[in-house]
């Protein structure tokens, strides 16, 4: 099966197509138009221009993406497109080309939560079918979010941010500290030449079972330390400890928090995805209390952190061969809940996706003589 997916919830225009094999989903083709460049004199996104940007770069980049697997739209066996959440102007362009493409083709259009589309990521990265039960950690500088993931359709929020996001807090402390946007990039520069421990900041939340997040306090400490030491701002080199000890603070309550909720959720996979995974600090923290705790990490590769189609399409060719029936709203819905139940309630049907999915692997694969089961060979 073959799944077109479109992705515009914010600022960039991603287009991608998958294929689904036996064991996994492989991108056959993706681009992305990224609008950095165009948002950084204003330190944001600014929602009327990336929507323009949106409507110039979608009709170029579906050609390109076909073009580039030498495939006509026929070959394509469904649309899918970001329902929400996201940026409403933005979500409306990709999902109204979608439609359009749905019906002009006679194909099906499949609208796809953004956040399930992080969740999905690493599983792409890995070239591996979804595997449930599993906590994903969700960091962008939209979304902080631990969720337990039980099957497709069916998610237990286990904490989430009360105020910034994770990436909002380093796009607003850059901001504070006269840095370009996107701020994490830019701290993380600084910090590379700082030392994590010179302020001790504070990390939110510090009860062991609260599983929530909260950056606002360590935001303003940073503006507390930053604007009662006019004097040192001339000093490179407390700039650099200031987002060494920022950096540090944030990456040890996501990590704190993420380990103990797969213990609390009494698993045995983390799977992290979404913006802020970029950070290497936070990846390399990670691999190391994951292998403490023997826990297994997956981690979204860097191109699949950030907003794109694949895990768009990715999760709806998914969802499509475990036999669940495709759903878009009359709408694009900005406020898109991850934990709402599916329109016509029934729950049930995400938990039995573990058994479609090797009933499907029984019914489409003939082991060939010398060939062995996933797990015991690398598949390519």
């Amino acid at each position: 099966m073959r799944v077109l997916g479109i992705e515009t919830s914010c600022d960039e225009t991603a287009v991608a197509l998958v294929e689904t094999n036996p064991w996994t989903t492989d991108v056959l083709a993706e681009v992305v138009s990224s609008q950095i460049e165009l948002h950084r004199p204003y330190g944001g996104v600014v929602p009327e221009m990336a929507t323009r940007e949106h409507l110039k770069n979608l009709p170029l980049l579906v050609p390109r993406v076909m073009k580039e697997v030498n495939l006509g739209l026929d070959a394509v066996d469904a649309i899918a497109a970001t329902e929400g959440p996201g940026l409403a102007s933005s979500l409306l362009i990709g999902h109204s080309y979608a439609r359009a493409m749905a019906v002009a083709l006679s194909k099906p259009m499949v609208g796809v939560n953004h956040l399930e589309g992080h969740l999905y990521s690493p599983f792409i990265a890995h070239r591996r079918a979804v595997e449930f039960p599993f906590v994903g950690l969700i960091a962008s500088g939209g979304h902080t979010l631990l969720v337990h993931a039980l099957g497709w359709d069916r998610y237990v929020k286990l904490g989430s941010t009360v105020d910034d996001a994770a990436g909002e807090a380093f796009d607003k402390v850059a901001k504070l500290l006269g840095l370009p946007y996107p701020g994490g990039p830019e701290i993380e520069k600084m910090a590379k030449q700082g030392n994590p421990e010179a302020f001790g900041l504070p990390r939110s939340f510090p009860e062991r079972d609260n599983l929530n997040f909260s950056f606002s306090g360590l935001k303003t400490a940073v503006r507390f330390f930053f604007e009662k030491s006019p004097q040192l701002r001339s000093d490179p080199a407390w700039v650099h400890d200031l987002c060494a000890s920022f950096q540090k603070a944030v990456v040890d309550v996501l990590v704190r928090k993420a380990v103990h909720a797969v213990s609390l959720a009494r698993v045995e996979r983390l799977v992290v995805s979404g913006g802020v995974l970029c950070n290497q600090a936070l990846r390399h923290e990670l691999e190391f209390a994951c292998y403490e705790g023997e826990i297994e990490l997956l981690l979204a590769e860097a191109e699949l952190c950030t907003d794109n189609a694949a895990m768009i399409a990715g999760t709806a060719a998914e969802k499509l061969e475990a036999g669940i029936e495709p759903y878009v709203g009359n709408d694009i819905d900005p406020n898109l809940d991850l934990f709402a139940p599916e329109p016509n309630g029934d729950f049930a049907r995400g938990l039995s996706t573990a058994i479609k999915l090797k009933n499907r692997q029984k019914k489409d694969v003939t082991q060939k003589e010398g060939v062995g089961a996933p797990g015991e060979i690398e598949i390519w």
